[in-house]
């Protein structure tokens, strides 16, 4: 679409065929945005509905069919619960967009758990740290099932079939961002009840910092895309280095404060964030962190490659990793 001319008409970011900025704030979106409904799925059996949380966070939940098939075979063996925040550099999709339903009813089958999607407001309309605080407040929300009977405005899906000892928080991408920065908070604010966050997946995570890394020069265009739509998403940050974006970065939280025991980085040997990836893992090793770190890889393929087709061997591959780490028992 083209401007007119006028200062405000610039255009200050732009993604092609995802988003466009302008200077006058506003935003342009071309994918994702369209909501895709809650319903049962007739592939897997999954079934889905939505709740509103507040007037600005809401949450899709996935109930795999293992869930009434439990109940029927022993009386009321209860699930994991996976936490989950979508990717799009802060900025793009969303819970309720089919490509994130669609895949989350997959991933729900596979795991055999229950899944707590959640939507967050988006930048730059919302910059950041709303999307943080909106994923804590939904975070809260789950975890407030785990004393039964205790929840405010209860969930019976939360109450009647969740295992809140096999608590887990997962995203790609940004959504992977999020998932650290929660577990982070979780070891200086607890959470309701004193659940406790069992462990975190974190599927090609959003990670910067100032220094160059090797597989940025998979796609220099598409790094320096992501450095620039940090500076939009988070006008207020400190750069690269700011440590919602560079947990390594100085002044930024100790790692060892994470609160979780268990750590799984899904990555893409294609990927420019790969080793921002695998200097966040060596940075856990490092910091005296006592928990357990895994690091699965997909050889040839790329950022997020799972969400354009997770039928496909590698995001089967990947998939079953995130299953396994989802039903350990610790």
């Amino acid at each position: 679409m083209a401007g007119s001319g006028a200062p405000d008409d610039e255009v200050v970011y732009e993604a092609a065929h995802l988003i466009r900025v302008f200077k006058s704030g506003r935003v342009e979106r071309y994918f994702g945005s369209d909501p895709f409904p809650a319903s049962t799925d007739a592939d897997t059996g999954v079934a889905s509905k939505d709740r509103a949380i507040s007037p600005d966070v809401a949450v899709r939940l996935y109930l795999p069919p293992a869930a009434t098939d439990a109940e029927e075979v022993d009386g009321g063996s209860r699930l994991p619960v996976l936490v989950y925040f979508h990717g799009g550099g802060f900025c793009i999709l969303s819970a309720f967009n089919a490509f994130v339903h669609r895949y989350l009813n997959s991933l729900a089958a596979r795991a055999r758990a229950i899944v707590v999607s959640v939507e967050y407001r988006l930048a730059p309309e919302h910059p950041l740290p709303a999307a943080y605080e909106d994923s804590w407040r939904a975070l809260v929300w789950a975890t407030s099932h785990a004393a039964p009977g205790r929840a405010v405005e209860e969930e019976a899906w939360l109450a009647d079939h969740a295992d809140f000892s096999r608590l887990c928080l997962a995203g790609e991408s940004a959504g992977a961002n999020i998932a650290h920065h929660m577990a982070m908070r979780a070891g200086t604010e607890p959470l309701p009840h004193g659940a406790r966050i069992s462990g975190v997946a974190l599927v090609h995570p959003y990670f910067l910092s100032g220094d160059r890394v090797p597989s940025e020069e998979n796609d220099p265009a598409m790094a320096e895309n992501l450095a620039s739509m940090w500076r939009v998403v988070s006008p207020a940050n400190s750069g690269l280095d700011d440590p919602w974006i560079n947990p390594l970065a100085d002044g930024a939280p100790a790692l060892d404060g994470l609160q979780c025991g268990r750590v799984l980085v899904c990555l893409a040997e294609k990927d420019v964030l790969r080793d921002r990836g695998h200097a966040y893992c060596d940075g856990l090793r490092e910091s005296g962190w006592a928990g357990e770190v895994e690091v699965v890889q997909a050889a040839g393929q790329g950022h997020c490659f799972h969400l354009s087709d997770f039928t496909s061997g590698d995001a089967v591959r990947q998939d079953d990793a995130i299953a396994r780490f989802l039903n350990l028992w610790v």
